[in-house]
């Protein structure tokens, strides 16, 4: 397994009077990152897809993912046909940036009084025919989708695994955030052994986790489906079993990159360095 890091991970370094995107690419290089993945919305009139794909072939470091957001069911109508050309807009801009996978997301679920019809059962063949739609043309230009267990609505094993299964390409599959399980109150290992083979691509993220029996610990934490606690750590400091994860990864023939998507408190630069130092010494040792 290679080693990648999310730009999301840098938070406040990307503004521009600090060290900015490109620069953030560069501190990744200079910490032995095999990989970044790139989010379309830090693009700008002057950063553009050219200017990032030529910084990075420039440093030599590859655009292993391009993250974008998307919500197929936000829409109504015709407009559901507008999201979908819109998201295939930046499959173009994926290729053209030369990242081999875009992550999309598929749904948050819908905001509505509506008691019934808007379960994910029920609105899954919605969810599946866009993304198919997306995927079958993605596949034309030589870039594979994928979408990420968080949001809520799409994140338990079962529901990833029944997109996957409904959509039903060979060039979509699951962009497997190991952390993110938590939010549904799921363990990480468990959801993680039964999604691995639709995984093609990775997210080393850690969480910590306080019980919902405890009183809210605060600014930082945030609440998980079930009423308990987490908040964001250094990979390799919190609860989540990142070696188990990835022992679990090799053993289903996951050889792919694993990217570090830091979310802690602590200083984005320092949370990304030992996150890195951990991750590697976990995928070492494999």
């Amino acid at each position: 397994m290679k080693i990648s890091v999310s730009l999301y991970s840098f938070g406040e370094y990307l503004k521009p009077d600090k060290l900015g995107v490109l620069g953030c690419m560069d501190y990744a290089k200079e910490l032995g990152f095999e990989g970044v993945e790139m989010l379309d919305r830090y693009l700008t009139d002057e950063l553009t897809v050219d200017v990032v794909r030529e910084h990075a072939e420039k440093i030599g470091l590859p655009i292993v993912a391009y993250i974008c957001y998307a919500d197929f069911l936000k829409y109504r109508g015709t407009a559901t046909k507008e999201e979908i050309e819109r998201v295939k807009r930046l499959v173009d801009d994926a290729a053209r940036i030369g990242a081999p996978k875009m992550r999309h997301d598929v749904t948050y679920g819908l905001e509505t009084e509506q008691r019934f019809g808007i379960s994910f059962d029920a609105l899954l063949p919605r969810i599946a025919d866009a993304t198919r739609e997306v995927t079958e043309y993605a596949a034309e230009r030589g870039v594979m989708t994928m979408f990420e267990n968080h949001g809520y609505f799409t994140q338990d094993a079962d529901r990833c695994e029944k997109l996957v299964e409904a959509v039903g390409h060979p060039n979509f599959g699951l962009l497997m955030d190991m952390g993110n399980f938590m939010c549904v109150d799921e363990r990480s290992t468990d959801s993680v052994g039964k999604l691995a083979r639709y995984a093609i691509h990775v997210h080393g993220k850690d969480f910590f986790f306080r019980p919902g029996t405890e009183d809210n610990p605060g600014e930082g934490w945030s609440m998980t489906r079930g009423g308990n606690y987490i908040r964001g750590a250094i990979t390799g400091h919190g609860v989540v079993n990142v070696p188990q994860c990835l022992r679990i990864l090799k053993k289903a023939g996951y050889d792919q990159y694993v990217s570090i998507e830091f979310e802690g408190m602590e200083d984005n630069l320092k949370g990304i360095r030992v996150g890195f130092d951990n991750l590697k010494r976990f995928v070492g040792s494999l």
